[in-house]
């Protein structure tokens, strides 16, 4: 018994040193595995189409469709009642002041003439016999011939006879006018840009017959938004452009703009003289009004915001503020901030930030902007809605830079 019991005592230990030693192998084993394995690799940067934003080369310049209109346009209607019975101008003819485009019926305002003369014949007759017999009773008056009473009843026939006589005369006169009245006639020299009665029709006194546009002053009517209202002025030149008349441009000054917006359209009316417009400018074209932009103006630190300003990029204005530096970029590299424009920026160690900038000009395939970039900054042109703020990405240039040239 004592001899068994040292033997199971070593036999014991021996297991409990053996399995120990397998352990410590297969942790050894575990270990090395583990630290044989590689860490995942980190994915590589995203790579986007940026290049350094720089200033635009021309000042940023918006246009507008607008409409060429005489300065100065009248209606011509006749200043009696009537029956057209003949037009001589159509629409689009030239007409001198002084010429005679349509005639009424003669008929009534010749007898209507006719009467008013008959009566001024009566009146003047009067008039003769009581001058006659003034003069024959003062002459008997002065040799006490006859009674003062009936010298006065001479003096009074004498006056009304003349007030008559005057009042026939007016009468034939403006039956006289009236006559005439039925010869239309040009006011001015012009075109004739609308027909708004026909042969044959009845028309009353005041009743437009034609739409006449004056020759001379040429205007430029265009509808201003309210995001272009602050570049217009009183006085300002702009460069108007004809589709019509390819190839040409004339310059236009900024004579009048609605003080209020019209309900419908929310657009201001502005109104331009168009400089030596010559013969080839026609009444109606369409047109182009082109407009050097103004600058917004970035309000300095814990100022008040200002206002825009159509200024030189960089300077200085008041409060601190300074007119923001425009940039031309394609329009693919527009995004936005919430309701706000906004551009990807690739920082200096490769991440994206989000930028807010105010949009100047859209142009065709650009955008101008100003405001939250610098020239230098590098701008994400492609791929602005794949990529997320703080991202790190790979920089490469575009492969085409020239189609977005400004």
């Amino acid at each position: 018994m004592m001899s068994f019991l040292p033997a199971f005592l070593t036999e014991t230990a021996h297991r409990r040193r053996l399995a120990l030693a397998v352990a410590t192998t297969a942790i050894a084993a575990a270990t090395l595995a583990a630290c044989s394995r590689k860490a995942p690799p980190e994915p590589p940067p995203r790579p986007v189409v940026a290049v350094a934003a720089t200033l635009a080369e021309h000042t940023p310049i918006a246009s507008l469709p607008a409409q060429i209109e005489a300065r100065y346009t009248t209606p011509l209607s006749f200043r009696v009642a009537g029956k057209i019975v003949e037009r001589s101008v159509r629409l689009g003819d030239t007409v001198k002041a002084g010429q005679v485009v349509a005639r009424l019926d003669p008929a009534d305002l010749s007898k209507n003439a006719a009467s008013a003369r008959a009566q001024l014949d009566a009146a003047q007759h009067q008039l003769e016999y009581a001058t006659q017999t003034l003069t024959r009773d003062r002459a008997q008056a002065r040799e006490n011939l006859i009674a003062p009473a009936q010298l006065e009843q001479s003096e009074n026939a004498y006056a009304s006879a003349l007030a008559q006589r005057n009042q026939a005369s007016q009468q034939a006169a403006l039956a006289a006018d009236q006559l005439s009245y039925g010869n239309l006639k040009a006011d001015r020299d012009g075109v004739i840009t609308a027909e708004q009665a026909d042969t044959g029709q009845n028309v009353g006194a005041g009743q437009p017959v034609y739409q006449l546009a004056w020759t001379g002053d040429v205007d430029v009517i265009a509808d201003v938004p309210e995001l272009a209202l602050g570049a217009f002025r009183i006085g300002q030149t702009a460069t108007v452009s004809l589709p019509a008349i390819a190839g040409k441009t004339w310059q236009a000054r900024v004579r009048e703009i609605s003080p209020a917006a019209d309900p419908m359209s929310r657009t201001y009316r502005a109104k331009l003289t168009l400089v030596s417009p010559g013969p080839e400018v026609k009444l109606g074209m369409t047109a182009n009004v082109a407009f050097a932009q103004p600058l917004p103006v970035v309000a300095a630190p814990g100022s008040a915001p200002a206002a825009p300003l159509a200024a030189a990029s960089g300077t200085p204005s008041a409060a601190g503020a300074t007119v923001a530096q425009p940039i031309t970029l394609p329009s693919t590299a527009l995004f936005h901030d919430g309701n706000q424009p906004a551009v990807w920026v690739v920082r200096p160690d490769d991440t994206l930030v989000l930028r807010r900038v105010s949009i100047v000009r859209y142009g065709e395939r650009t955008v101008t902007v100003a405001g939250g970039i610098q020239p230098g900054e590098r701008i994400v042109w492609q791929g602005v809605h794949t990529v997320t703020a703080g991202e790190k990405v790979r920089v490469i240039p575009p492969l085409h830079p020239e189609d977005f040239a400004s």
